[in-house]
């Protein structure tokens, strides 16, 4: 067995080898995990991820355990594991920490309240939810970060689907089909330079050659959502002049509120860290508080005018814990409410218990183990691919870490295509198209719990409608099995068998 990982774990990502793990022990943590789980969620439902869904990931933990002292795997290696695995997530949980405080004194500020009403006037029902897949598309390619579009814009856009009686499952769907869109081929985002980093390939290769499968993958879920705007049956329509009435008569509503998310945008393009960008955008959108909607933050406290001391109580009110609104319009008092760091709690502590089962289960060998079945099932190029994708979605069904499902495969399938000739564009496109937007479709991966717990939208409740998360496997595989693009390593003797690749490249 190895030791503990070194401090370059990220960069140097590998698992533990345990040759005397067969697959059906690696298997039994993961049937148990899922049967645990399914069992919790019936008993539970929504109620699940207040609490009990952890400590089922905990059970998980501990009998992916038991399997490794059954094989002679130390504690202290599986300790070791998990150690390294929840150090990996320090920079995500205080992401989410900043992110409930953004929301807390944007929404006191009146900036998400500006968005909703300005987009109560240009977006409807028809167009919405098509509108909400470019706006996140556009938002994701220039930040590179699906976290902040999502916590940004994304909350916006919930709100005003909310306030348009669509359902915030199809919302949600709507927003992360465009925030992975974008995310998917920004130069920006961490997966995007990781893929090819694992395969061995380029980055802007990786990327043309990703528009290849994303392209087609984003015009039908667009037309999917063009579609469903025409036929939907909406509630909210006819109210809307209500509404803009009751947030015109509690926030003072102007375009200077849009500096603040503009500077945040500005500065993650920019290439600001992210947890430097959000919390400037917390602190703008306490400024903006305090000059725009004095009224409500000291109302926030139960003081009637806006003092030093009501203003600095209110302003760290929002931040932290959860604050209300109150409006005239009922629909709005449910609307204007935002939960502050204490509200990403409960999805910091699904992560961290995540990171515990991912890391046992990395401890034991029992990702290497199935990850190296599913390689001996690829018997054709298609079954290669298809045992890429599988091993992807299991590493984020296991793991529940998006990064282990790009690394991990990265490396173990690395040479398995060098070997059939295949150039690593083809493996780094697989891994994302399979391993970074299908992490939002697991309620207890990383990016599930985000952003489910950012959106306030069940994991389950968007699943269905984010269709190009769930679409892109599917079309990376139509394109194997059609040999669709399917490019080959260039040869190094002649031009004419350059140009023969270049030709098989096609159809």
């Amino acid at each position: 067995m190895k030791g503990p990982k070194s401090s370059e774990h990220r960069e140097n990502e590998h698992i533990v080898e345990n040759r005397e793990l067969s697959i059906w022990e690696a298997l039994i943590p993961v049937v148990a995990l899922v049967g645990m789980l399914a069992y919790n969620v019936y008993v539970f439902g929504d109620d699940a991820l207040s609490g009990s869904n952890q400590f089922i990931l905990l059970m998980g933990g501990a009998v992916a355990a038991i399997v490794g002292f059954l094989n002679k795997v130390s504690y202290e290696q599986m300790l070791a594991e998990v150690e390294e695995n929840v150090k990996s997530t320090t920079g995500a949980l205080l992401i989410l920490l900043m992110v409930g405080a953004l929301a807390g004194t944007w929404m006191i500020s009146g900036v998400i309240p500006a968005m909703i009403y300005y987009g109560l006037q240009i977006l409807n029902p028809t167009i919405f939810l098509g509108a909400c897949v470019v706006i996140c598309s556009i938002i994701s390619i220039a930040t590179g970060s699906s976290w902040t579009t999502s916590a940004t814009v994304g909350i916006a856009l919930i709100g005003i689907g909310d306030a348009l009686g669509i359902s915030l499952g199809m919302t949600a769907g709507a927003v992360l089909s465009g925030a992975y869109f974008g995310d998917k081929l920004s130069p920006l985002s961490d997966t995007t330079n990781l893929a090819p980093a694992m395969a061995g390939g380029e980055l802007f290769d990786h990327i043309q050659y990703m528009l290849y499968t994303t392209v087609p993958t984003i015009i039908v879920t667009l037309i999917v959502f063009v579609i469903i705007g025409l036929n939907i049956d909406t509630s909210g329509t006819a109210d809307i002049h209500s509404l803009l009435a009751s947030i015109d008569s509690t926030f003072t509503i102007n375009a200077w509120l849009f500096i603040v998310p503009t500077a945040v945008i500005f500065l993650i393009v920019k290439k600001t860290p992210p947890l430097a960008a959000l919390l400037i955008g917390t602190l703008l959108g306490a400024v903006f508080a305090l000059i725009f909607q004095p009224d409500i933050v000291a109302g926030i406290t139960g003081a009637d005018t806006l003092t030093f001391e009501s203003g600095y109580k209110g302003v760290l009110n929002a931040i932290t814990v959860e604050t209300a609104i109150p409006t005239d319009n009922p629909v709005l008092n449910d609307l204007f409410s935002a939960k502050g760091m204490a509200g990403m709690l409960g999805t910091i502590w699904l992560i961290v218990c995540a990171m515990v089962f991912g890391g046992v289960m990395d401890g034991i060998g029992a990702l290497d183990r199935i990850t190296n079945s599913l390689l001996a099932m690829a018997k054709t190029t298609f079954g290669l691919f298809a045992s890429t994708v599988g091993s992807c979605l299991a590493l984020n069904v296991t793991a529940s870490d998006q990064y282990l499902a790009i690394v991990v495969p990265g490396k173990m399938f690395a040479k398995a295509y060098k070997d059939r000739g295949l150039a690593p564009e083809n493996l780094s496109r697989t891994l994302e198209d399979s391993g970074t937007v299908t992490s939002v479709l697991i309620p207890w991966n990383t990016c599930g719990a985000y952003h489910s717990g950012v959106l306030g939208v069940p994991t389950v409740d968007y699943a269905f409608f984010a269709i190009f998360n769930w679409l892109s496997p599917i079309m990376t595989l139509i394109f194997a099995a059609f040999h669709i693009k399917i490019k080959q390593l260039a040869s190094k003797k002649s031009t004419s068998n350059k140009k023969k690749n270049s030709r098989q490249d096609g159809f």
